[in-house]
């Protein structure tokens, strides 16, 4: 299975799957990236991209050190559905 990885040259995470890629976008600022929006194309609806692709994106946040700005509404009710990562928010 495909893992979602970091595409810095295009500020976003993305996930690749049946030649479709679903991505958040960000922006870098200092110790802080603030995710902007969640892309799925409509083929991978309905099957936990957005979830696990934002899932991994935090993750990453995590492991770097960072704090996290939901300007998008998916990645804010993920947080929200998920207190194990609302030590993100910043």
């Amino acid at each position: 299975m495909t893992q979602p990885h970091d595409n810095p040259a295009e500020s976003r995470f993305e996930l690749a799957l049946h030649g479709e890629i679903a991505f958040a976008a960000y922006a870098l600022q200092g110790d802080t990236i603030t995710f902007t929006h969640t892309i799925v194309p409509p083929a991978l609806e309905g099957q936990g991209v957005a979830s696990r692709l934002i899932g991994y994106a935090l993750g990453e946040a995590r492991a770097r050190g960072l704090k996290v700005r939901p300007e998008c509404s998916f990645v804010a009710a993920y947080i929200e559905r998920h207190p194990e990562t609302q030590d993100l928010l910043g």
